[in-house]
């Protein structure tokens, strides 16, 4: 799967959360990887809760949010989310405006969650650079949707 979210977005949100710590490009590459994940699976649950109404137009509620956030307060780029809204889903389904701008606030919201426990994970290594390991050992910890299965070692 080839990852729609541009990295310097996904490299903003890390670094206001990681203070005086460095950023590595792979820490920004796998963060965008696992939010373009959420958010593809957040947009079928969305097209279920469309199905459900009858409707064929993802809407913001089915992204259960109580209101959408300003377009202009995001730093993820609405038209990359909206793409990645549609990656999981039947051509059938439309996703309006306020949807699109409903995930990337959800996906946002959710990004700088990660961050800020990878820098806490970087400083607690005793590092001065937040990794891609400290992203995939969030998941690996605290997401139980996100978890990958464990490999399998070797006989």
């Amino acid at each position: 799967m080839s990852v729609e979210l541009p990295f310097a977005p996904v490299d903003e949100i890390i670094r206001r959360n990681a203070g005086d710590l460095r950023v590595s490009a792979d820490a920004a590459e796998e963060l965008a990887r696992r939010i373009q994940r959420r958010g593809a699976a957040l947009a079928v649950d969305a097209a279920e809760h469309a199905t459900a109404d009858s409707r064929k137009t993802l809407r913001a509620a089915d992204f259960d949010v109580e209101r959408t956030v300003d377009r202009s307060d995001l730093t993820l780029p609405v038209a990359p989310v909206d793409r990645i809204a549609r990656l999981d889903i039947d051509d059938r389904y439309r996703v309006s405006t306020d949807a699109r701008v409903a995930l990337a606030g959800v996906l946002e919201e959710h990004a700088d969650s990660v961050a800020a426990a990878a820098a806490i994970l970087a400083r607690h290594a005793d590092r001065r650079t937040v990794q891609a390991e400290d992203v995939e050992t969030y998941f690996a910890l605290f997401d139980p949707i996100e978890r990958e299965p464990p490999t399998p070692e070797p006989a």
